[in-house]
């Protein structure tokens, strides 16, 4: 068994695992069976990573666009400052 199989800690989607099939869970986790499917997983596995890239690109660009407007609305009070300071003086 390798290091993963050993462990006496469970992983929530081995619970799952084991919620849709006892037996392969069983397989698996005792006996050190690998799955048949490994091709498919791997891409399985391939498409959530690239999605959670673009969920943390699509976040990053969120948090920029908020930037950028709040940079927008210091200008806008600067400008407005400045305007009324040259007609205070002016």
């Amino acid at each position: 068994m390798t290091d993963s199989t050993s462990s006496k800690v469970l992983k929530a989607s081995e619970i799952g695992s084991y919620a849709y099939c006892e037996r392969g869970w069983w397989l698996s986790r005792v006996l050190g069976y690998r799955s048949a499917h490994r091709e498919s997983m791997a891409l399985g596995e391939q498409a959530h990573l690239s999605h959670g890239r673009a969920v943390v690109a699509s976040h990053r660009q969120k948090q920029f666009g908020y930037a950028l407007v709040l940079l927008g609305g210091v200008l806008i009070a600067l400008d407005l400052m400045w305007l009324f300071v040259t007609r205070l003086v002016g």
